[in-house]
């Protein structure tokens, strides 16, 4: 499955990058796994995107829990709970 990631303020600052596209297995099915799944990567990830973290999630432009269900060619959007403006 294919996905467009999206990193919104401190968390795009602590990653260094904005956005990504990805291929992630198939069992990675849920918001909550695609987390699991990019904690993984490193420290950093871990650190930024781990469970512990509080962390709202979007999936194609709508605001969704930890189970949600991921989609093929969706936008997952990830930001912290609070961003300045």
């Amino acid at each position: 499955m294919k996905l467009e990631l999206r990193f919104f303020a401190s968390l795009r600052e602590a990653l260094g990058l904005p956005q990504e596209s990805i291929t992630i297995p198939t069992e990675v099915k849920t918001i909550a796994d695609l987390r699991s799944h990019l904690a993984q990567r490193d420290d950093v990830w871990a650190e930024v995107l781990g469970n512990t973290k509080a962390i709202r999630c979007a999936l194609n432009h709508q605001m969704v829990d930890a189970s949600t269900a991921l989609e093929d060619g969706a936008e997952v959007a990830f930001f912290p709970p609070v961003t300045g403006g």
